[in-house]
């Protein structure tokens, strides 16, 4: 018999998880609802479930104070974490609490649905519960690869001004960055170093475009730390240096604006 407990302050998201897992459970299973950290200690000290849903943002004690307290007395039961709050420090300490999944709101409920009999077979199958290993969300799916994408190029677009590694965009979605390299290159066809650098680059040259800066300046802007290779990116992407490619934009323009004069004429 499984023992589920749910513990979700919002009234229709916690109805809401109820009635999907309800759909998966059998009739001898038993189903428990709670709203505060402090009731979900209670009532995993009292019924001692298996299987465990915690928000993070509750009252009286938060999710994670909450799981770290349960932890004491069900070392193994199967935690998953669903929350709106993103922060990677939220998730490293997830992990260190053996956390099952860390799912961030709003969760589809195919992906809900997918993470819950996953934890129901791990118990069925008396397997070890949890890995230490970097938190991962599911992307089985192709739909979810796509939203993993999605959200990645979103904060990659946001953010390729400044310093930004792999590692960096790969906490931001909860994602292992050697799975990510893996899924980014499949998904979008370039490497993830190509595709900041090409963004970089479209930049770059906009830049040249429209502003009298030096190069040294625009590699900064670009979020390039050394001007050296700024240049070598730009040559190698460009053909041409981009004080070269600046004198080629300038002749277009002049050469374009004199053959409108001509035709006036």
């Amino acid at each position: 018999m499984n023992v589920v407990l749910i513990v979700e302050d919002e009234i229709l998201e916690r109805e809401f998880l109820t009635l999907l897992v309800r759909d998966e459970l059998h009739k001898d299973d038993k189903l428990l609802t709670c709203e505060s950290g402090a009731q979900a200690i209670q009532l995993a000290k009292q019924y001692r479930p298996n299987i465990i849903l915690m928000d993070l943002m509750i009252t009286e004690i938060d999710g994670l104070t909450a799981i770290e307290e349960i932890r004491k007395f069900l070392p193994n039961s199967c935690i998953t974490i669903l929350t709106a709050y993103s922060e990677f420090s939220y998730a490293q300490k997830a992990i260190s609490l053996k956390v099952f999944e860390y799912l961030l709101k709003p969760v589809k409920p195919i992906l809900f649905k997918e993470i819950f009999n996953k934890m129901l077979k791990t118990l069925s199958n008396d397997t070890v519960l949890v890995e230490e290993k970097p938190m991962e969300l599911s992307l089985e799916t192709t739909e979810d690869r796509h939203y993993f994408i999605e959200e990645s190029i979103k904060y990659i677009k946001e953010h390729f001004r400044e310093k930004l590694t792999l590692e960096m965009v790969a906490s931001k979605v909860f994602v292992n960055p050697k799975y990510f390299s893996h899924v980014f290159k499949k998904e979008k066809g370039v490497a993830f170093t190509d595709y900041i650098n090409q963004l970089r680059m479209e930049y770059a040259c906009r830049l040249l475009e429209i502003t009298n800066y030096q190069a040294y300046r625009i590699s900064y802007e670009c979020g390039f730390s050394d001007p050296s290779y700024f240049n070598r990116v730009f040559c190698a992407k460009m053909n041409m240096t981009p004080q070269a490619y600046r004198k080629y934009v300038h002749a277009l323009k002049q050469s374009d604006s004199t053959s409108k004069i001509n035709v006036g004429c």
